[in-house]
């Protein structure tokens, strides 16, 4: 039996989602770093992922299949069930993401600051 997906591995204001290099769409990144252990199922994904709509997660999963990243492997018999896991591909992609992680966290004001200042209604044109 495997380790289940910790629900707050991602927590809402996570540098993920500050991060300016992104591989995919805004799940992709994610969805990789829950199958850096190994194969889960589509609800095992939903956990850590519960913002993510089921329409919004099979999309970013179709297309790191389409990419070479995720293999969708379907287990036969009367419990029948699917499974998605990381390709040599995918995996290899693991280092580079904790690298970018890295980055985000080091940076992680100077990325606020830029956004709010952005977002701010007296901002320049």
């Amino acid at each position: 039996m495997r380790t289940p997906l910790d629900p707050d591995m991602f927590d809402p204001v996570c540098p993920s989602g500050l991060s300016p290099v992104r591989v995919g769409d805004k799940w992709a990144g994610m969805v990789i770093r829950c199958l850096e252990h190994g194969p889960r199922r589509f609800s095992e994904l939903r956990v850590p992922l519960r913002g993510v709509t089921a329409k919004a997660l099979t999309k970013s999963l179709r297309g790191l299949e389409r990419d070479g990243l995720v293999a969708r492997t379907v287990h036969p018999g009367p419990a029948r069930h699917v499974e998605y896991g990381l390709t040599p591909l995918g995996r290899s992609l693991l280092a580079p993401m904790a690298a970018m992680c890295a980055w985000a966290q080091e940076h992680w004001d100077e990325l606020l600051d830029a956004r709010e200042a952005a977002a701010s209604p007296g901002r320049a044109a």
